[in-house]
């Protein structure tokens, strides 16, 4: 399985102090089927705790996935700063999840090339 993250994603993690292990578990849970909201065409929400605290007053975040292959973090938000996804947001997330997802991995490594996508690092977990 392989993790990244969006550059705007990226910024939201560092401003919020999510660290790498917390969307490791987030895609860990997936895998094994708990997943939080299945939104539809590869795009999943997943709840990410705070540091320090629980998943309960934590973060969401949006994520294009395709179970045990690959997941990009496309977009993070508190469930106090934003009560979900309006339906013209979930349009284009779903959109460009078919795309996403459909990227050879020649393309995606040309992504992290480019900065445009990180890596998420998950020390050797077995996701």
């Amino acid at each position: 399985m392989r993790i990244y993250k969006n550059g705007w994603f990226e910024k939201f993690a560092r401003k919020e102090k999510i660290e790498d292990a917390a969307l490791c578990e987030a895609i860990a849970n997936a895998d094994k089927g708990l997943i939080d909201a299945d939104l539809g065409n590869g795009v999943i929400k997943q709840r990410v705790a705070r540091p320090g605290a629980g998943k309960s007053g934590g973060y969401r975040t949006i994520i294009m996935y395709r179970t045990h292959e690959r997941a990009v973090f496309v977009y993070g938000f508190a469930k106090s700063g934003k009560a979900n996804l309006d339906p013209d947001e979930l349009k284009a997330y779903r959109l460009a999840a078919k795309l996403v997802l459909a990227l050879s991995d020649t393309q995606v490594s040309a992504e992290v090339e480019a900065g445009r996508w990180m890596e998420v690092k998950c020390d050797d977990q077995d996701l």
